[in-house]
C-alpha cells in the first residue's frame, strides 16, 4: 500500500494518482480562474496557505514533473489573449498557471503544510479503498459514493438522536444549560455541513440535471447594485449569519452589509456587481482592508464580486486574511455551497 513518504520521494507513486483532484476540493475550497481551470501560483500559495516563495522554490527544484502535470507560463501573445479571455487586468509579461493536476502535484511535494498533509491523507484513504474493493464487484463502490452513504448514517443519527437528546436535556437542566445550547448549535452546524457535502456530491455524480449554474449567474448579471446586495444577504441569511443588515446609501463607510456568524463572529462585506470582463483591483482590497479591519473591527471580511481579482488583489486577501469571493465561488455559493469561512 502507497504511504505518504513514499508519496513525497517517488514521482512514479506520484503520478499514479495525479487524476484524484477530486481531493482537492474534499479538503479545502480551491478557487480557479474565470477560465474554470487554472490558478495562478498566488493562488496555489493561498489555497496552502504558504507564501508564494514557498510554491516558487517548489517549481524551481521539480519543474519538468510539474510541467507534466500541466503547469505552465505564458508569455507574448499566448498571455495577452488569455488576459483577454479571462478578465485579467495586468501588466505582467508573464503568467504562471497551474491546472488542477499541478496543484495536487504540489500538495505531494509540499512538506511544510498542514493543508496539504491533509490533502495527502485524504489521497491515501481513498486510494487504498479503491486498491480492496473486490475485482468480481459487477458495482463498485467509488469514494464518493462512499462519502454519500457515511454522510446520509451521520445525519440521520444527528438529527433522531443526538439532537432531541440535547433538547431533552437542555429542557431539564439549569446549571448547565448555555454549555448544553452552544454544544446543540455545534451539532446542528455538522448536520447541516453534511447534508451540503451531500447535495454537492449529487451534484458532482449528475452535473446536468443537478447543476443549473449557468442560470445563476445569468440572473445576478441582471441585477442592478442594490440588489446584488440584497442577494448577498439573503445568502448571508441562508448560511445561518443572524443581524444581517444591508447598509446602503453615501454613508456605510466602506462596507455594504455587517452581519454575525452562528457563533458570534463580526462579519463585513463588500459587494461589486461588475461585468465580468473587468478585475477588482489591489486599490479596492486595500480600501476595503482598512474599513474592515480598523473601522469595523471585523473578524471575517468578505470581497464578494462578479467578476475575478487581480493577482495583487489575491496576494491582498490571502495576507490580510479577507475571503475574496470571486465569480466561480459566488457561483457556487449560489447554487447551495456554503463558505467554509462563516461555518
Amino acid at each position: 500500500m502507497i504511504n505518504e513518504t513514499a508519496l513525497l520521494e517517488s514521482p512514479t507513486l506520484r503520478g499514479s494518482v495525479l487524476d484524484r483532484t477530486d481531493v482537492l476540493d474534499r479538503v479545502k475550497a480551491l478557487s480557479l480562474l474565470p477560465d474554470g481551470m487554472h490558478v495562478t501560483t498566488a493562488m496555489v500559495a493561498s489555497y496552502f496557505s504558504v507564501t508564494v516563495e514557498v510554491i516558487r522554490a517548489l517549481v524551481h527544484d521539480h519543474r519538468a514533473e510539474l510541467e507534466a502535470s500541466g503547469y505552465r507560463v505564458l508569455t507574448g501573445t499566448e498571455l495577452s489573449d488569455f488576459k483577454q479571455l479571462s478578465g485579467i487586468q495586468s501588466r505582467t509579461r508573464s503568467l504562471a498557471l497551474f491546472s488542477r493536476r499541478a496543484v495536487l502535484n504540489i500538495a505531494m511535494l509540499l512538506r511544510d503544510s498542514e493543508v496539504a498533509r491533509q490533502v495527502r491523507v485524504y489521497l491515501l484513504d481513498t486510494e487504498s479503498l479503491a486498491r480492496t474493493q473486490p475485482v468480481e464487484n459487477s458495482m463498485p463502490m467509488d469514494a464518493a459514493s462512499l462519502d454519500a452513504r457515511i454522510d446520509q448514517r451521520i445525519t440521520r443519527v444527528l438529527g433522531t438522536t443526538v439532537v432531541p437528546m440535547f433538547n431533552v436535556l437542555i429542557e431539564t437542566s439549569g446549571e448547565h444549560r448555555r454549555e448544553l445550547i452552544a454544544l446543540r448549535a455545534g451539532v446542528q452546524r455538522i448536520e447541516k455541513r453534511l447534508r451540503q457535502h451531500h447535495t454537492r456530491l449529487q451534484r458532482l455524480e449528475s452535473p446536468h440535471e443537478n447543476r443549473p449554474l449557468a442560470g445563476v449567474m445569468a440572473a445576478m448579471d441582471a441585477m442592478n447594485g442594490r440588489e446584488f446586495e440584497e442577494h448577498v444577504a439573503a445568502l448571508l441569511r441562508r448560511d445561518g449569519c443572524t443581524g444581517v443588515v444591508v447598509q446602503g446609501g453615501g454613508r456605510d463607510r466602506g462596507i455594504d452589509i455587517t452581519a454575525l456568524t452562528a457563533d458570534g463572529r463580526r462579519v463585513v462585506v463588500q459587494c461589486k456587481r461588475f461585468a465580468p470582463h473587468l478585475s477588482i483591483t489591489s486599490p479596492e482590497l486595500q480600501k476595503f482592508l482598512g474599513a474592515a479591519k480598523v473601522l469595523h473591527d471585523s473578524e471575517v471580511a468578505l470581497f464578494v464580486a462578479t467578476c475575478p481579482f487581480t493577482r495583487d488583489a489575491l496576494n491582498i486577501a490571502a495576507e490580510s486574511g479577507i475571503t475574496a469571493v470571486h465569480r466561480g465561488l459566488v457561483e457556487e455559493w449560489s447554487a447551495g455551497t456554503a463558505l467554509p469561512v462563516l461555518e
